[in-house]
């Protein structure tokens, strides 16, 4: 299924769900996983007793325009999107990032761009948000252990790549996010190596499914979603979208990433969402779609494989899994 643009016309709040649902990257699975019965209970339980809510303060974008409906798919509400996240720099519970990062500030902000390109240079965020002059909403599918569909704001990964030029022996783009020590907790606490870092393919990259988001339901991006700017990569898990980017570098080998470093027989390097390939500890068949209390089959490259597909052909996807 495929990313979806705005009409002409102004979003207006009766033409989206009510602010309310959403999570980010994919949770650390430590050792010891709950019997299915007790997994079931919790699950339930949360559902019907959803955590206290953090009031999202982030202002407005302009000149956002609505996204046509992606048939058969509901947007999550705004609620689920900034109170329910994976952001392992301010905690390791998702309940919680939204109220440790409010502390979290995003201005002044800088991205620097650089390795093998012709044109190296330092970006201000507010540069930035002045690339794509008339932004876009993109409703996209995400998965991870669950899943969600997000009113992204933002403009394509190549927009930015394009103006530093690649050069012809780049092969692979690495980020990196930032990392306060100051207000954001240990490696030690985390359980993972900061600065976070993440990893695609060139040809990914400049794909044009592949977004640097700045906004959500027409609003800034909150701290807890990854502010002021990050990557969206739909037809992934979402530990590849990474958050708080201030730094992108083309590379000719293959870049480390965070959670590949960490468990490398669990997380590969492309993390393709494909039914077919099961981690170590369980199967990822089906998906759970979050405000849902069932599962649902998961798509392979959920669900946008007549996009994507052609970038992997011949390529054995369980071993590049």
């Amino acid at each position: 299924m495929s990313v979806k643009q705005k009409s002409d016309a102004k979003i207006r709040s009766s033409e989206i769900t009510p602010e309310s649902t959403y999570l980010n990257r994919r949770n650390f699975i430590r050792a010891g996983l709950i019997a299915g019965s007790t997994a079931a209970t919790a699950l339930t339980y949360r559902f019907f007793n959803p955590p206290p809510t953090v009031e999202v303060s982030a202002g407005p974008i302009e000149n956002v325009k609505s996204a046509p409906a992606v048939p058969g798919e509901k947007l999550n509400t705004i609620e689920e999107i900034t109170n329910y996240n994976n952001f392992y720099e301010f905690s390791t519970s998702k309940g919680a990032v939204a109220k440790k990062a409010e502390v979290f500030v995003t201005r002044p902000w800088t991205v620097e761009i650089g390795g093998l390109v012709q044109k190296p240079k330092t970006f201000d965020i507010d540069e930035l948000l002045r690339i794509d002059q008339e932004e876009r909403i993109y409703r996209l599918r995400c998965v991870e252990a669950w899943s969600m569909v997000i009113p992204w704001v933002g403009f394509p990964l190549k927009k930015l790549l394009d103006q530093v030029e690649p050069l012809g022996t780049a092969k692979y783009v690495a980020f990196e996010t930032l990392y306060d020590p100051k207000v954001m907790q240990s490696s030690l606490s985390a359980g993972i190596d900061f600065p976070y870092v993440e990893g695609l393919r060139l040809d990914e990259a400049m794909h044009p499914l592949t977004i640097l988001a700045t906004g959500l339901y027409g609003k800034q991006l909150p701290n807890q979603d990854g502010a002021p700017i990050r990557l969206v990569v739909p037809w992934k898990y979402g530990f590849k979208s990474i958050k708080s980017i201030v730094k992108i570098t083309l590379t000719e080998n293959e870049p480390p990433t965070t959670w590949n470093n960490y468990a490398s027989d669990w997380y590969g390097f492309y993390s393709n969402v494909n039914p077919n390939v099961n981690t170590v500890q369980w199967s990822q068949a089906t998906e759970r779609r979050i405000g849902e209390l069932g599962r649902r089959e998961t798509l392979l490259f959920n669900g946008y494989a007549d996009q994507v597909a052609s970038m992997y052909e011949g390529m054995d996807l369980k071993k590049y899994y």
